[in-house]
C-alpha cells in the first residue's frame, strides 16, 4: 500500500511540474470587455482562435459585438447567444475615432472645446489633451476603465486627487481622469491655444524621414522576468528581445534616427510605467516595444499590436506590412492590444511580436542573428514609410 501511495504522490509532482512548464506558454493576450463594431461586409465566427476553427456563424456589417479576450490577432466575441472567434482587424472599437457610427463612448470632437459641460458646484473645466484618455472608477491606472474619452472633449472638474481629477463627461458619466493630459484654462479662447499648443506634439505629423526623429525602443521584459521560454531550445525571449532591439537600434542610428532604450542590459527590469514614461518625457516620434510570442496552439508569424486607433494604428500598419514581406515569417496583420506600455502611452507606440517561440520552426529561425537584423531592417523600413522618407 505504502509503494502505492508514493508512485501516486510521484504521479502527482510530475503532473505538477509538467504544468509548471506549460504555464510561460499561456496566451497572454487579454483586454479587459469592451463593445466592437463589424467593419467588414461579413465576419466569420469560429470556434478558436485558428484559421482551420470551425465556423458557428457569421457576422453583418455594423453589427456591435462584445469582445472579451484578444489572442494573437483573434478577438473573442458574444453577439446574443453567438459566441466564438473572428479575425480582430476586422473589428472598429465602438467608440473610436474610426468608428463613424458611434457617439456613445467617445465622441469625435475634431478637436473642439465643448462648452455646454454643466460644472458642478464649485468645480472648474479642462478639455482633454490626449488622443484618447480613459475615464475610470477610481484616482489611478490599476482602477477599472470605464469608458474612452475623445480628444478636445471638455469636462467638469469636480475633484482634485493625488494627480488625479474626479470629472464629468458632456454626457454626464462620472469618474476619474489623468490630471497631467487635461488642460485647466478657464476661457474658452485660452483653452483652444493651449489645447493646440499642448497636443501637436502628442502625436507628431509622421513626415520627413528618420533623420533627427527619437525612437523610443522599449526591449520586453528583462531581469527575473524571462518572459516566453521557447519549447524547443529553451530560447529566452528577455534574451532575444534585447539583442533584436540592439540591432533594431543600431539600424535607426545608420538612417540619422536619435535612440533611447528602456532597458540595455539583460538583468535590468524597468516597471511598464516607467517604460512608457520614457516615451512620454522624451516626447518621442515613435515608441517600439519587442517581444517574441507564444500560444498552447500551432500558431506562427509575427503580430503588430497597437491601442490608439488615430494615433498608433497608421504606424501598426506601417511597420506590419514591411514585416510580413521582410523576415521568412508570416504576418499575422496588426490587432488592438490592451497593454500599459501601449495605453498609458501618449507619443505613437507599437507592441511587436516577432515570432512564436512555442513553435519549433519560429524558435529555430528567430534565435539566429541573421532573423534579428532581417526584423530590425524590417522595422527601420516600416518607420521610414511612416514617417515618408
Amino acid at each position: 500500500m505504502n509503494r502505492m501511495v508514493r508512485k501516486a504522490a510521484f504521479l502527482c509532482a510530475l503532473l505538477f511540474g509538467l504544468l509548471g512548464l506549460l504555464l510561460p506558454l499561456a496566451e497572454k493576450a487579454h483586454a479587459d470587455s469592451f463593445s466592437a463594431r463589424v467593419a467588414t461586409d461579413s465576419l466569420i465566427i469560429r470556434a478558436e482562435p485558428a484559421a482551420r476553427g470551425a465556423v458557428v456563424g457569421s457576422l453583418s456589417k455594423g453589427a456591435v459585438v462584445s469582445v472579451s479576450t484578444e489572442s494573437y490577432g483573434w478577438a473573442k466575441v458574444q453577439s446574443g447567444k453567438l459566441t466564438g472567434w473572428v479575425a480582430g482587424h476586422y473589428l472598429v472599437k465602438a467608440g473610436s475615432t474610426s468608428d463613424s457610427k458611434s457617439g456613445t463612448t467617445a465622441s469625435k470632437t475634431s478637436g473642439k472645446s465643448d462648452v455646454s459641460v454643466a460644472n458642478a458646484s464649485g468645480s472648474t473645466s479642462g478639455t482633454v489633451q490626449a488622443d484618447q484618455l480613459w475615464l475610470r472608477s477610481g484616482p489611478g491606472t490599476d482602477s477599472k476603465a470605464l469608458e474612452l474619452v475623445a480628444k478636445g472633449t471638455r469636462l467638469a472638474i469636480v475633484k482634485r486627487q493625488d494627480g488625479w481629477l474626479q470629472v464629468k463627461t458632456p454626457q454626464g458619466n462620472a469618474g476619474w481622469v489623468s490630471a497631467r493630459y487635461v488642460d485647466e484654462s478657464s476661457d474658452t479662447a485660452v483653452a483652444k491655444t493651449a489645447y493646440k499648443e499642448q497636443t501637436k506634439d502628442q502625436a507628431p505629423t509622421p513626415k520627413g524621414g528618420l533623420k533627427g526623429k527619437l525612437i523610443v525602443i522599449d526591449p520586453g521584459h528583462g531581469g527575473n522576468d524571462p518572459g516566453v521560454i521557447g519549447g524547443t531550445y529553451k530560447t529566452s525571449e528577455k534574451t532575444v528581445n534585447l539583442k533584436t532591439a540592439k540591432y533594431l537600434a543600431e539600424e535607426l542610428r545608420s538612417a540619422g534616427a536619435k535612440v533611447v532604450m528602456t532597458r540595455t542590459r539583460d538583468d535590468e527590469q524597468p516597471d511598464l510605467s516607467d517604460r512608457a514614461a520614457v516615451s512620454n518625457s522624451k516626447r518621442a516620434d515613435a515608441f517600439i516595444s519587442v517581444h517574441y510570442n507564444a500560444s498552447p496552439k500551432k500558431v506562427s508569424g509575427t503580430l503588430t499590436y497597437y491601442y490608439s486607433e488615430s494615433k498608433d494604428r497608421p504606424l501598426a500598419r506601417s511597420i506590419e506590412a514591411r514585416l510580413g514581406k521582410g523576415t521568412g515569417l508570416k504576418s499575422n496583420g496588426i490587432s488592438f492590444g490592451d497593454y500599459h506600455v501601449l495605453r498609458e502611452n501618449n507619443r505613437p507606440a507599437v507592441l511587436l511580436e516577432l515570432g512564436f517561440l512555442s513553435d519549433s520552426g519560429d524558435e529555430a529561425l528567430v534565435r539566429k542573428d541573421d532573423y534579428q537584423k532581417k526584423a530590425a531592417q524590417a522595422i527601420v523600413a516600416g518607420l521610414k514609410d511612416y514617417f515618408g522618407g
